[in-house]
């Protein structure tokens, strides 16, 4: 039997869609996740970074209360209904959900790696999404967020510089 050839629509129909709404809710769940993590983590850390830690609890907490907002403005609604390509990266943001046991005692390096890594994470998710939203107030909260995540994630790459590589702060 003959193989039909591979065909441009076939690949549309078999990627995976998902709605705005639900984009919105695990964003919610990724940053709840984020939240906990760091406000459980804040008391076990060095004084050195535990600021930072605290930040990161206040910003993973800001970004929520956004998130839910857009999902109770009714004038948004049937934006939210809107269906559009599952991003690459949400494999690797869904994953965070899952956080690592860092012990009693974490060290600095270990701490800033992993939110280095999250601020990645997020950063490519909202730009992804940014790209794949319709014009309007959802691209262009997906498009801060994803901004908003890159400046965290340069301001933790200068501290882990600091501390990391030149001896501390």
């Amino acid at each position: 039997m003959a193989k039909k050839p591979f065909k441009k629509k076939h690949f549309k129909k078999m990627r995976k869609l998902t709605q705005l709404r639900e984009v919105l809710e695990h964003a919610i769940e990724f940053e709840r996740t984020a939240r906990d993590f760091y406000l459980d983590l804040a008391p076990k850390v060095n004084k050195s970074v535990r600021y930072i830690v605290e930040d990161l609890v206040q910003e993973e907490q800001a970004h929520i209360e956004i998130f839910k907002g857009y999902l109770a403005q009714s004038s948004l609604q049937h934006d939210l209904d809107i269906e559009v390509e599952t991003p690459a990266s949400d494999r690797k943001f869904t994953d965070c959900v899952h956080v690592p046991d860092l012990g009693e005692h974490p060290d600095d390096q270990t701490v800033l790696q992993y939110a280095l890594k999250r601020e990645q994470i997020a950063m490519e998710q909202y730009r992804s999404l940014a790209e794949k939203a319709p014009e309007g107030r959802l691209k262009d909260l997906f498009t801060f967020l994803a901004n908003e995540e890159q400046e965290h994630k340069n301001e933790l790459e200068a501290l882990y510089y600091e501390i990391i590589h030149s001896g501390g702060v």
